[in-house]
């Protein structure tokens, strides 16, 4: 028996790349930073933020998402959502330096709304969202390709997220469309109808999908997912033809986890509980919710809550566990929906060392983790953003 002869198989760039072998710079998965971070038992670490901060001054504007940690909250100038950061910072023109405590997607977004002149720093490039790598531009690129071919990319408009790379938003500029939030996803799908027959929706399924079905009226069999690891999508031509949503196949890794399991628990454990949840959540979980919204809508409607009243929100956590310790006060129970605990783990990782490094440098005159936008992408994801601030 002769040996065995080797194969000739060549590894592809995502292989490597998940086996740690290579990197991919348009990617949502960071590399290391460069420089020697402050040690976490630092016990100087809020002075030397406070220091470092107050060096820079009116240089500095510092972003913090919701999802932050605490640590790092303290130190941000406003909160917000991703969207909401971006227009902030655009609104500082004054301010040299934007330190963006988030993820990749968002530095991206305010480097396209801010100024030439302003530079946008993520103090950890491996802050990058699960959700926004799970549409790359080659797959997109792809996915429309296959609309052409069953014939009804003319009568399409991509309508994408804003929990998606530079690259997909420039995508969906190019090709007529829009971007939303979670908290205007129904005036883009409208606006998207009176354009076109269908809508291809980018990167997250469960917003698409909910958006459709509670507050647009259509049914789940107007739907169908776009499955990028599949041939066409894993859809016939017909499949396409019939559909009014086209949904492309992603998700929020920590809203995805909730499960009707999870709601029907903290019914039995919390009698009288009113259960509240981020869009993002699976169609199921939804459904069974009382209330649902964005993480803007959950904090007004905790706000707006009488004394008393019992929450479970299905949202991440650091921002359940802050909402929780802050109307405690007011006699207001709020719990996290699942047991099982879950943290962003990707917008975790800015945390103290990380934002301390960034500003001490930054007041060092040494620009770090700066994020850039290409002149190209920056011009057509504008013109998708823009298109979304111009809806009514």
């Amino acid at each position: 028996m002769s040996a065995a002869q080797p194969l000739d198989v060549q590894p592809t760039p995502l292989a490597l790349l998940l086996l740690g072998r290579e990197a991919d710079p348009k990617s949502e998965r960071g590399v290391e930073c460069p420089g020697d971070l402050p040690a976490p038992s630092d016990p100087d670490l809020v002075a030397r933020a406070r220091a470092a901060k107050e060096k820079l001054g009116d240089r500095v504007f510092v972003l913090g998402h919701h999802y932050q940690r605490d640590e790092v909250i303290e130190f941000a100038d406003v909160t917000g959502d991703s969207f909401k950061l971006a227009r902030d910072a655009a609104a500082r023109p004054e301010a040299e330096y934007i330190v963006f405590c988030g993820v990749h997607f968002m530095a991206e977004s305010a480097d396209i709304l801010t100024s030439q002149a302003q530079q946008v720093v993520l103090p950890d490039l491996a802050a990058g969202c699960s959700m926004a790598d799970m549409a790359s531009a080659e797959q997109v690129a792809e996915c429309w390709e296959v609309l052409i071919e069953a014939g009804v990319a003319d009568t399409t408009v991509p309508v994408s997220y804003m929990n998606s790379s530079a690259d997909i938003k420039a995508f969906t500029g190019r090709h007529g469309g829009t971007i939303c939030t979670s908290s205007n996803a129904k005036r883009a799908l409208e606006w998207a109808f009176g354009e076109g027959e269908k809508v291809l929706f980018l990167p997250d399924q469960h917003l698409g999908r909910n958006t459709a079905v509670r507050e647009m009226g259509m049914t789940l069999d107007d739907c169908v997912v776009y499955n990028p690891h599949k041939p066409n999508g894993g859809l016939t031509t017909q499949q396409l033809r019939d559909a009014k949503m086209i949904l492309w196949r992603g998700h929020c890794s920590v809203h995805g986890r909730f499960s009707l399991e999870s709601v029907r628990e903290v019914r039995e454990r919390i009698p009288g509980v009113n259960v509240l949840v981020h869009p993002e959540c699976k169609h199921e979980v939804v459904a069974a919710a009382d209330q649902v919204g964005s993480t803007e809508y959950i904090i007004k409607a905790l706000e707006a809550a009488p004394a008393g009243s019992k929450w479970a929100v299905g949202t991440e956590l650091n921002l359940v566990r802050r909402l929780a310790n802050r109307f405690a006060a007011e006699d207001k129970e709020i719990v996290f929906l699942d047991r099982t605990v879950c943290f962003c783990s990707t917008m975790n990782r800015i945390d103290l060392p990380h934002l301390v490094w960034a500003l001490e440098s930054l007041a060092d005159g040494n620009v770090v983790n700066r994020i850039e936008v290409d002149a190209e992408t920056e011009k057509y994801a504008k013109l998708a953003l823009e298109r979304m601030l111009a809806l009514p």
